[in-house]
């Protein structure tokens, strides 16, 4: 399917957008972690966006909003992104935002790569010296051999598997599932994750600073993904990928104001 000029400027903005959010999230996450539980706080994040998602669409959509032709692609979508949030959480935990989100980031390496032989999209030379020449870029900042290139590269090792498989599964629903519907199933389908270990780690946070912080994450995350699903309807992944190494500089930028 061919995507017009202004669709794939559209997709484009959108995926930036949604970066810049996925940055600030970060930080904030590394920021709440010294405060509460990590695993409360992904509770949090999750059950936000879904009660965001609910209050803004169910009137609006009525029963039509639970209506999907893959439930299975759905359940998969929202366990991948569970599984990807609790990488990017722990390995935050341990590491500056600014390195783990460049490590992370080989993600729209592996996305390109596999959009081009599995999923057949064409992926012109300069897009190919884009996410390579991204690729060299972080390795640069990661700097093998420091301090931080140890056990801890566990997380994003893990994130750059599961949210590369998330990325993809996203760009193959886009071109047939309603983004809202997808966005409001990711958020039920967190929430219930992250349920099943609430009892275990559940303690109230008594700070206004913390609730604003969980809330702050919890309305990012929400809007970073639908802008996500949006950007993927207007343009293939192969396109769009390269425009999510822009998150590191976000990254570093909110490490460095907070850190």
């Amino acid at each position: 399917m061919k995507h017009a000029p202004a669709q794939t400027l559209a997709g484009i903005g959108f995926v930036v957008l949604s970066v810049a959010c996925f940055a600030v999230l970060d930080t904030t996450t590394k920021h709440v972690s010294a405060s509460v539980p990590l695993m409360l706080a992904l509770w949090f994040r999750y059950l936000i966006q879904a009660l965001f998602s609910t209050v803004f669409f169910l009137p609006q959509r009525g029963m039509a909003l639970f209506k999907t032709d893959h439930p299975k692609f759905q359940l998969a979508r929202g366990a991948l992104l569970f599984g990807s949030s609790l990488c990017a959480f722990y390995g935050l935990k341990h590491m500056p935002v600014g390195e783990f989100t460049a490590i992370a980031s080989i993600t729209p390496l592996v996305v390109t790569v596999v959009a081009a032989m599995v999923l057949g999209e064409k992926v012109r030379k300069l897009r190919w010296a884009l996410v390579i020449g991204a690729f060299m870029g972080t390795m640069i900042m990661v700097r093998p051999g420091t301090q931080h290139f140890d056990w801890v590269l566990i997380f994003p090792l893990m994130l750059i598997v599961t949210n590369g498989s998330f990325h993809l599964l996203t760009s193959k629903m886009a071109k047939t599932e309603d983004p809202i519907t997808t966005h409001f199933y990711t958020g039920w389908i967190g929430t219930s994750l992250a349920t099943l270990i609430l009892p275990f780690v559940w303690e109230m946070p008594r700070d206004w600073t913390v609730w604003l912080q969980l809330l702050l994450m919890g309305a990012l995350a929400s809007i970073g993904h639908f802008l996500l699903i949006l950007a993927y309807g207007r343009a293939p992944a192969a396109t769009l990928t390269p425009y999510m190494y822009s998150q590191i500089g976000f990254a570093v930028l909110g490490g460095w104001l907070v850190f």
